[in-house]
């Protein structure tokens, strides 16, 4: 049955009129602590990080909360790096670095990318691991190791990092921040082997950070350079059908979270394995089986 006009302008009175009530929001649950260790926590089976289906809006408000949640883990971080005694972190940087060299995973690695660390980021130290890689090369630009190396590179302010190949220490010269890396061309003037460009795989990835867990969150610094560079070379590797790279972290004791502080969002790249200064924690079943 149709409805006249007058029948249905009344019908629009009528619900104009009625009083519009809306349950009131339930409260936000507190943000969980943040707790910094200072020792690794034992090793747990890797969990997958996945964002629910979520509006335009919501996912925007979750994001911010994230990227709020990121900045205060990173203050707390730089606070406790910052307040560790110089002998407690020398004595950290010689057992990672000791434990690193030591392990098989380093060893049977031919082709790897490592960080040069920086004592103003107050990053784990890696120079005897350079040194160590570095060291005797050959006449074919191996290294008496057997290893190829690649260094990285900020481009821009853009998130833009290259990994350049090095073949000796001198290759390295420091930027305007004052932070060791390799010039784009050798003394001969020859362009540097820039790893996207490889005809052979990496195997291994050494990787700097602010904060980790034992499921494979990383906190970076906030530059987004690592987690960038890492994605565009992971999809290399499977586009080419080569094996995935090991991804690696180098911790300090304080810069170990418990599980669940560390917010990700799915920019944010998975590593297999950690290690602090008592171990490694494998936490990939590639790194299990390493």
């Amino acid at each position: 049955m149709r409805l006249s006009r007058q029948v249905k302008q009344r019908v629009l009175a009528a619900l104009m009129n009625q009083p519009c009530t809306r349950p009131s929001p339930a409260p936000a649950p507190a943000p969980a602590p943040t707790t910094l260790l200072s020792r690794p926590p034992p090793y747990a089976p890797p969990s997958t990080v996945t964002f629910s289906t979520m509006n335009k809006n919501t996912e925007q408000e979750h994001l911010d909360a994230v990227f709020k949640q990121k900045r205060a883990l990173r203050s707390r971080v730089r606070k406790a790096l910052k307040a560790m005694e110089p002998d407690l972190r020398s004595q950290e940087d010689n057992a990672i670095q000791r434990i690193i060299l030591e392990s098989p995973w380093f060893k049977s690695s031919r082709r790897l990318c490592a960080y040069i660390c920086c004592s103003a980021l107050r990053e784990v130290d890696t120079s005897k691991l350079l040194s160590e890689t570095l060291s005797n090369p050959t006449g074919d630009g191996h290294t008496q190791r057997g290893k190829i190396l690649y260094v990285p590179r900020v481009e821009d302010k853009n998130c833009h990092m290259r990994m350049l190949r090095i073949s000796c220490i001198d290759d390295l010269v420091a930027n305007s921040m004052d932070i060791l890396e390799p010039a784009p061309v050798d003394g001969d003037g020859n362009v540097r082997e820039d790893v996207m460009l490889a005809n052979e795989p990496v195997d291994l990835f050494l990787l700097p950070g602010l904060a980790f867990d034992r499921s494979g969150r990383r906190l970076g610094r906030g530059g987004g350079y690592y987690d960038t560079f890492l994605k565009k070379y992971l999809e290399l590797a499977k586009a080419r059908d080569w094996k995935q790279p090991l991804l690696v972290v180098l911790s300090y004791s304080v810069q170990i979270m418990d599980e669940g502080v560390i917010a990700v969002t799915p920019n944010d790249i998975p590593v297999d394995a950690l290690v602090s200064p008592i171990g490694v924690i494998p936490i990939s079943q590639t790194a299990l089986d390493s």
